[in-house]
């Protein structure tokens, strides 16, 4: 919802500013510059992309529009399913949760938290961390690294569309020129058709320039800012389900586990201590 007011807000102070030194939004409406500016970034986007990186950086950017970081209760929904696996290990022993684990679809708890069990990457964060602790092929202090390695792959994954996303914000001035150059092109070629003509031409290439560096900075590397921080708090939620698992495998009570991952999250989403324990001492028994 906020980059949709963001951009009503660059919009309407553009234009507003405009209209208020007396120009008329007609003016700018040039629809051979729009197909440059627009046509040749799109060209750059795929030029500089790989195919599932195009993919990425789409889906990255739906995500931006119409959905949200997580808050305070998706992370405390996580912490309590986190809590409510460990117990079944400490009470009925790691072979229990090979159940929950390896079918979570259909498990009685994932059921119970959908902001985890409907998101693929969180949901299988979590199935990938707790194999290993339940089959017992690795040792307890050596699973912290293996969720390190693969939490580094993920997020050098997720900065592949910010880099893309800077890349065309920072041609689009470039792009600019472009087309305010071909403009100029035309000019030159029209100048034996009058002032007028000439003046209308000349206002046309000044619209490429202005459209290339208004999209850039009014936009496009917002734009990728905001996937940025979409994938920070994507990795913050990573890493505290990778705090929880590594320190439940290294012998942490459940509460305590859940605590220290709790710690590690940012004050903005870091549910309250005693708040917490109170929500996960009221949980009924896990099943």
């Amino acid at each position: 919802m906020l980059i949709i007011v963001g951009s009503v807000i660059v919009f309407a102070s553009t234009l507003g500013g405009f209209m208020l030194a007396g120009g008329s939004p007609l003016v700018l409406l040039h629809v051979s510059e729009f197909v440059v500016i627009l046509g040749v970034a799109a060209g750059v986007l795929v030029i500089a992309s790989p195919g599932h990186v195009l993919k990425h950086i789409i889906h990255k950017v739906k995500e931006c529009i119409t959905g949200k970081a997580a808050d305070e209760k998706d992370f405390t929904d996580l912490l309590k399913l986190l809590y409510e696996i460990f117990m079944i290990g400490r009470r009925n022993g790691l072979i229990a949760l090979e159940e929950h684990i390896m079918n979570p679809q259909q498990s009685s708890i994932f059921q119970r938290y959908p902001s985890v069990l409907n998101h693929h990457e969180r949901l299988e964060f979590i199935c990938n961390g707790l194999k290993p602790v339940v089959d017992g092929k690795i040792k307890p202090d050596q699973l912290e690294s293996l969720m390190v390695a693969e939490l580094e792959a993920k997020n050098a994954e997720a900065h592949h569309p910010v880099h893309i996303l800077h890349l065309v914000g920072d041609s689009l001035p470039g792009i600019g020129i472009v087309a305010a150059v071909l403009g100029i092109i035309n000019t030159m070629a029209a100048i034996a058709e009058g002032p007028e003509k000439v003046g209308e031409k000349v206002a046309a290439a000044l619209t490429g320039t202005l459209l290339g560096i208004f999209v850039a900075y009014g936009f496009v590397n917002p734009l990728a800012n905001r996937v940025q921080f979409n994938n920070q708090s994507d990795a913050q939620f990573l890493k505290c389900i990778m705090q929880a698992i590594a320190g439940f495998a290294k012998g942490l009570a459940p509460l305590t586990a859940v605590e220290v991952a709790r710690r590690s999250l940012d004050s903005a989403v870091q549910p309250g201590s005693a708040e917490l324990e109170a929500a996960l001492k009221g949980l009924g028994p896990a099943k």
